[in-house]
Protein backbone atom coordinates (compact mmCIF):
# COMPACT_ATOMS: atom_id res chain seq x y z
CA UNK A 1 0.00 0.00 0.00
CA UNK A 2 1.03 3.70 -0.52
CA UNK A 3 2.39 5.18 1.97
CA UNK A 4 0.25 8.06 2.09
CA UNK A 5 -2.61 6.00 1.81
CA UNK A 6 -1.68 3.76 4.86
CA UNK A 7 -0.97 6.58 6.69
CA UNK A 8 -4.09 8.47 5.80
CA UNK A 9 -6.64 4.97 6.89
CA UNK A 10 -4.33 4.78 10.08
CA UNK A 11 -5.48 8.48 11.20
CA UNK A 12 -9.02 7.85 10.17
CA UNK A 13 -8.69 4.65 12.61
CA UNK A 14 -7.17 6.34 15.23
CA UNK A 15 -9.86 9.34 14.91
CA UNK A 16 -12.89 7.55 13.81
CA UNK A 17 -12.86 4.28 15.78
CA UNK A 18 -11.15 4.82 18.64
CA UNK A 19 -12.42 8.39 19.30
CA UNK A 20 -8.70 9.89 20.01
CA UNK A 21 -8.83 13.57 20.30
CA UNK A 22 -8.18 15.94 17.83
CA UNK A 23 -5.23 17.51 19.32
CA UNK A 24 -3.65 13.77 19.85
CA UNK A 25 -4.72 12.72 15.86
CA UNK A 26 -3.05 15.91 15.19
CA UNK A 27 0.06 15.10 16.87
CA UNK A 28 0.34 11.70 14.88
CA UNK A 29 -0.18 13.53 11.51
CA UNK A 30 2.84 15.77 12.49
CA UNK A 31 4.97 13.18 13.55
CA UNK A 32 3.81 10.75 10.69
CA UNK A 33 4.55 13.21 8.02
CA UNK A 34 8.00 13.71 9.14
CA UNK A 35 8.21 9.89 9.16
CA UNK A 36 6.83 9.23 5.69
CA UNK A 37 9.35 12.31 4.06
CA UNK A 38 12.43 10.68 5.74
CA UNK A 39 11.25 7.79 4.15
CA UNK A 40 10.34 9.72 0.92
CA UNK A 41 14.32 10.58 0.89
CA UNK A 42 15.34 7.14 1.05
CA UNK A 43 13.25 6.64 -1.99
CA UNK A 44 10.88 4.15 -0.12
CA UNK A 45 6.98 5.00 -0.94
CA UNK A 46 5.03 1.98 -0.28
CA UNK A 47 4.59 0.27 2.95
CA UNK A 48 5.66 -3.43 1.90
CA UNK A 49 9.36 -1.92 1.49
CA UNK A 50 9.78 -0.47 4.92
CA UNK A 51 11.92 -2.57 6.75
CA UNK A 52 13.15 -2.99 10.49
CA UNK A 53 16.51 -1.69 9.97
CA UNK A 54 15.16 1.37 7.81
CA UNK A 55 12.70 2.02 11.21
CA UNK A 56 15.91 1.90 12.95
CA UNK A 57 17.62 3.69 11.07
CA UNK A 58 14.77 6.83 11.43
CA UNK A 59 14.49 6.48 14.98
CA UNK A 60 18.72 6.98 15.13
CA UNK A 61 18.73 9.78 12.80
CA UNK A 62 15.98 11.91 14.65
CA UNK A 63 17.87 10.80 17.65
CA UNK A 64 21.08 12.65 16.32
CA UNK A 65 19.33 15.92 15.21
CA UNK A 66 20.30 19.45 15.83
CA UNK A 67 19.37 20.98 17.77
CA UNK A 68 18.70 17.81 19.92
CA UNK A 69 14.90 15.93 20.11
CA UNK A 70 13.79 16.08 23.25
CA UNK A 71 13.61 12.82 24.77
CA UNK A 72 9.31 13.07 25.09
CA UNK A 73 9.22 14.02 21.69
CA UNK A 74 11.33 11.14 20.51
CA UNK A 75 8.84 9.20 22.64
CA UNK A 76 5.97 10.17 20.66
CA UNK A 77 7.55 9.85 17.46
CA UNK A 78 8.01 6.41 17.97
CA UNK A 79 4.93 5.77 19.65
CA UNK A 80 3.39 7.44 15.75
CA UNK A 81 5.51 5.33 14.11
CA UNK A 82 4.99 1.71 15.84
CA UNK A 83 1.05 2.08 16.11
CA UNK A 84 1.07 2.99 11.61
CA UNK A 85 2.66 -0.74 11.60
CA UNK A 86 0.86 -2.36 13.75
CA UNK A 87 -2.01 -1.65 12.16
CA UNK A 88 -1.05 -2.02 8.96
CA UNK A 89 0.09 -5.47 10.09
CA UNK A 90 -3.52 -6.28 12.27
CA UNK A 91 -5.62 -5.24 9.04
CA UNK A 92 -3.31 -7.57 6.97
CA UNK A 93 -2.22 -5.31 4.86
CA UNK A 94 1.49 -6.45 5.51
CA UNK A 95 2.54 -9.44 6.78
CA UNK A 96 4.98 -8.42 9.71
CA UNK A 97 5.64 -5.15 11.84
CA UNK A 98 8.78 -4.12 10.94
CA UNK A 99 8.40 -1.79 14.14
CA UNK A 100 7.37 -4.81 16.95
CA UNK A 101 11.53 -4.42 18.02
CA UNK A 102 11.28 -0.40 18.64
CA UNK A 103 11.61 0.15 22.26
CA UNK A 104 10.72 3.83 23.48
CA UNK A 105 13.42 5.66 24.94
CA UNK A 106 13.86 5.77 28.28
CA UNK A 107 12.93 9.37 29.95
CA UNK A 108 13.82 10.56 33.09
CA UNK A 109 11.03 10.89 35.71
CA UNK A 110 9.79 14.67 36.02
CA UNK A 111 7.77 15.37 38.66
CA UNK A 112 4.93 17.87 37.62
CA UNK A 113 5.45 21.44 38.63
CA UNK A 114 2.77 23.15 41.28
CA UNK A 115 2.21 25.99 42.85
CA UNK A 116 1.97 26.83 46.40
CA UNK A 117 -1.52 27.61 47.40
CA UNK A 118 -0.52 31.74 48.13
CA UNK A 119 0.84 31.63 44.44
CA UNK A 120 -1.88 30.32 43.22
CA UNK A 121 -4.44 32.64 44.98
CA UNK A 122 -2.17 35.59 43.86
CA UNK A 123 -2.63 34.16 40.15
CA UNK A 124 -6.49 34.24 40.41
CA UNK A 125 -5.86 37.43 41.88
CA UNK A 126 -3.90 39.03 38.90
CA UNK A 127 -6.89 37.59 36.26
CA UNK A 128 -9.82 39.38 37.01
CA UNK A 129 -11.87 40.52 39.19
CA UNK A 130 -13.45 38.67 42.26
CA UNK A 131 -16.97 38.14 42.13
CA UNK A 132 -19.22 39.89 44.96
CA UNK A 133 -20.83 37.80 46.93
CA UNK A 134 -23.80 36.91 46.20
CA UNK A 135 -26.32 33.37 46.32
CA UNK A 136 -25.13 31.24 43.56
CA UNK A 137 -27.42 31.88 40.44
CA UNK A 138 -28.86 28.83 38.33
CA UNK A 139 -28.21 29.28 35.19
CA UNK A 140 -30.76 27.83 33.05
CA UNK A 141 -30.40 26.71 29.45
CA UNK A 142 -30.49 29.88 27.21
CA UNK A 143 -30.35 31.94 29.91
CA UNK A 144 -26.90 33.29 29.08
CA UNK A 145 -27.76 34.27 25.60
CA UNK A 146 -30.77 36.66 27.05
CA UNK A 147 -29.47 38.27 29.60
CA UNK A 148 -28.29 41.98 29.82
CA UNK A 149 -24.70 42.93 29.70
CA UNK A 150 -23.26 45.31 32.35
CA UNK A 151 -24.18 48.26 31.26
CA UNK A 152 -21.10 50.67 30.27
CA UNK A 153 -18.87 47.75 30.61
CA UNK A 154 -15.62 48.20 29.21
CA UNK A 155 -13.68 45.85 27.30
CA UNK A 156 -11.38 44.78 29.90
CA UNK A 157 -14.21 44.81 32.29
CA UNK A 158 -15.69 41.96 29.92
CA UNK A 159 -12.13 39.48 29.63
CA UNK A 160 -11.30 40.41 32.99
CA UNK A 161 -14.60 38.69 34.69
CA UNK A 162 -13.90 36.01 31.49
CA UNK A 163 -10.15 35.46 32.80
CA UNK A 164 -11.03 35.14 36.18
CA UNK A 165 -13.85 32.21 35.76
CA UNK A 166 -11.42 30.76 33.04
CA UNK A 167 -8.56 30.39 35.55
CA UNK A 168 -10.66 29.65 39.22
CA UNK A 169 -12.73 26.61 36.85
CA UNK A 170 -9.55 24.99 35.79
CA UNK A 171 -8.10 25.32 39.27
CA UNK A 172 -11.29 24.34 40.77
CA UNK A 173 -11.35 21.13 38.48
CA UNK A 174 -8.26 20.40 37.72
CA UNK A 175 -9.47 19.76 34.09
CA UNK A 176 -7.39 20.09 30.62
CA UNK A 177 -7.62 23.28 29.10
CA UNK A 178 -9.51 22.25 25.79
CA UNK A 179 -11.70 20.55 28.03
CA UNK A 180 -12.55 23.97 29.40
CA UNK A 181 -12.28 25.56 26.71
CA UNK A 182 -14.88 22.94 24.89
CA UNK A 183 -17.18 23.35 27.43
CA UNK A 184 -20.90 24.63 26.60
CA UNK A 185 -23.12 26.98 29.06
CA UNK A 186 -25.15 24.16 29.64
CA UNK A 187 -22.48 21.94 30.59
CA UNK A 188 -22.40 24.23 33.77
CA UNK A 189 -26.36 24.75 34.66
CA UNK A 190 -26.14 21.75 37.18
CA UNK A 191 -25.35 23.02 40.08
CA UNK A 192 -22.17 22.39 41.60
CA UNK A 193 -20.86 19.91 39.55
CA UNK A 194 -20.05 20.09 35.96
CA UNK A 195 -19.83 17.68 32.85
CA UNK A 196 -16.34 17.04 31.50
CA UNK A 197 -15.83 15.46 27.96
CA UNK A 198 -11.90 14.52 27.97
CA UNK A 199 -9.69 12.34 25.79
CA UNK A 200 -11.39 9.56 23.96
CA UNK A 201 -14.66 11.57 24.50
CA UNK A 202 -15.13 9.89 27.33
CA UNK A 203 -17.50 11.66 29.72
CA UNK A 204 -16.81 12.34 33.46
CA UNK A 205 -18.41 14.70 36.66
CA UNK A 206 -16.19 16.72 38.57
CA UNK A 207 -17.05 19.26 41.77
CA UNK A 208 -16.97 22.72 41.03
CA UNK A 209 -16.15 24.88 44.58
CA UNK A 210 -18.19 28.01 45.17
CA UNK A 211 -15.64 30.55 44.42
CA UNK A 212 -15.18 29.13 40.43
CA UNK A 213 -19.04 28.88 40.87
CA UNK A 214 -19.70 32.33 42.04
CA UNK A 215 -16.94 33.52 39.29
CA UNK A 216 -18.73 31.77 36.31
CA UNK A 217 -22.17 32.82 37.36
CA UNK A 218 -20.33 36.55 37.56
CA UNK A 219 -19.30 36.13 33.67
CA UNK A 220 -22.51 34.38 32.78
CA UNK A 221 -24.50 37.44 33.68
CA UNK A 222 -22.24 40.45 33.06
CA UNK A 223 -20.29 39.67 30.73
CA UNK A 224 -20.95 36.54 28.43
CA UNK A 225 -24.18 37.82 27.25
CA UNK A 226 -22.01 41.19 25.94
CA UNK A 227 -19.56 39.11 24.27
CA UNK A 228 -21.74 36.96 22.67
CA UNK A 229 -23.76 39.76 20.77
CA UNK A 230 -20.13 40.75 19.09
CA UNK A 231 -20.02 37.25 17.19
CA UNK A 232 -22.38 34.41 16.08
CA UNK A 233 -24.02 32.67 18.64
CA UNK A 234 -22.20 29.92 19.99
CA UNK A 235 -23.31 27.50 22.71
CA UNK A 236 -19.12 27.65 24.24
CA UNK A 237 -18.97 28.84 27.27
CA UNK A 238 -15.80 30.86 26.95
CA UNK A 239 -15.88 33.58 24.07
CA UNK A 240 -13.68 35.73 23.04
CA UNK A 241 -13.30 39.97 23.00
CA UNK A 242 -14.94 39.32 19.15
CA UNK A 243 -17.58 36.93 20.45
CA UNK A 244 -16.12 34.00 18.76
CA UNK A 245 -15.21 30.85 21.14
CA UNK A 246 -12.17 30.91 23.02
CA UNK A 247 -9.65 29.14 21.94
CA UNK A 248 -6.66 26.85 23.38
CA UNK A 249 -3.97 29.07 22.60
CA UNK A 250 -5.94 32.30 23.39
CA UNK A 251 -6.51 30.50 27.05
CA UNK A 252 -2.83 30.11 27.63
CA UNK A 253 -2.25 33.33 26.68
CA UNK A 254 -4.79 34.78 29.49
CA UNK A 255 -2.80 32.60 32.22
CA UNK A 256 0.61 33.63 31.08
CA UNK A 257 0.00 37.13 30.98
CA UNK A 258 -1.90 36.96 34.90
CA UNK A 259 1.43 35.06 35.67
CA UNK A 260 2.89 38.26 34.77
CA UNK A 261 0.47 40.64 36.48
CA UNK A 262 1.24 38.58 39.72
CA UNK A 263 5.21 38.60 39.34
CA UNK A 264 5.15 34.14 39.75
CA UNK A 265 8.23 33.79 37.80
CA UNK A 266 8.07 30.20 37.66
CA UNK A 267 6.92 28.76 34.21
CA UNK A 268 2.85 28.97 34.47
CA UNK A 269 0.99 27.11 31.86
CA UNK A 270 -2.81 25.82 31.78
CA UNK A 271 -1.21 22.48 33.15
CA UNK A 272 0.53 24.31 35.90
CA UNK A 273 -2.61 24.45 37.24
CA UNK A 274 -3.74 20.90 36.76
CA UNK A 275 -0.86 20.06 38.66
CA UNK A 276 -1.45 22.38 41.30
CA UNK A 277 -4.78 21.06 41.61
CA UNK A 278 -4.04 17.71 42.34
CA UNK A 279 -1.04 18.48 44.52
CA UNK A 280 -3.43 20.70 46.92
CA UNK A 281 -5.76 17.48 46.70
CA UNK A 282 -3.38 14.90 47.87
CA UNK A 283 -1.77 17.05 50.39
CA UNK A 284 -5.15 18.06 51.96
CA UNK A 285 -5.82 14.48 52.57
CA UNK A 286 -7.80 13.36 49.22
CA UNK A 287 -7.48 9.74 48.50
CA UNK A 288 -5.34 9.32 45.66
CA UNK A 289 -8.37 6.99 43.49
CA UNK A 290 -10.38 9.70 44.47
CA UNK A 291 -7.91 12.60 42.31
CA UNK A 292 -7.35 9.66 39.56
CA UNK A 293 -11.27 9.82 38.96
CA UNK A 294 -11.66 13.31 39.03
CA UNK A 295 -8.33 13.94 36.69
CA UNK A 296 -9.62 11.64 34.50
CA UNK A 297 -6.24 9.21 34.35
CA UNK A 298 -6.96 6.10 33.21
CA UNK A 299 -4.78 4.10 35.29
CA UNK A 300 -3.89 5.17 38.76
CA UNK A 301 -0.50 5.02 38.08
CA UNK A 302 -0.59 8.45 36.05
CA UNK A 303 -1.86 9.66 39.30
CA UNK A 304 0.65 8.61 41.94
CA UNK A 305 3.27 10.79 39.96
CA UNK A 306 1.45 13.54 42.24
CA UNK A 307 2.04 11.25 45.71
CA UNK A 308 5.81 12.41 45.05
CA UNK A 309 5.44 15.97 44.92
CA UNK A 310 3.52 15.48 48.45
CA UNK A 311 6.33 13.30 49.61
CA UNK A 312 8.57 16.13 48.56
CA UNK A 313 6.69 18.52 50.83
CA UNK A 314 6.54 15.96 53.99
CA UNK A 315 10.51 15.68 53.56
CA UNK A 316 11.29 19.93 53.86
CA UNK A 317 8.60 20.04 56.89
CA UNK A 318 10.36 17.06 58.64
CA UNK A 319 13.64 18.98 57.44
CA UNK A 320 12.79 22.07 58.54
CA UNK A 321 10.93 21.38 61.48
CA UNK A 322 12.71 18.12 63.70
CA UNK A 323 15.26 19.09 66.26
CA UNK A 324 17.74 15.98 64.96
CA UNK A 325 16.87 16.08 61.30
CA UNK A 326 19.82 17.50 59.88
Amino acid sequence: MRLKRAVDSYLRHVSIERGLSENTVAAYRRDLAVYLSWLHEQGIDDSASVTTDLVASFVADRAAAKPPVAASSLARLQSSVRGLHRFLAREGVESDDPSARLRPPKQPRRLPKALTIDQVEKLLDASGPAPAPAPAVAVAEGAASEAPGEPGASAGDLTGLRDRALLELLYATGARVTEIVQLDVDDVAHGDVLRVRGKGSKERIVPVGSYARAAVDAYLTRARPELSRRGRASPRLFLGARGAPLSRQSAWLVIRSAAERAHLTAHVSPHTLRHSFATHLLQGGADVRVVQELLGHASVATTQIYTYVSVDALRDVYATSHPRAR
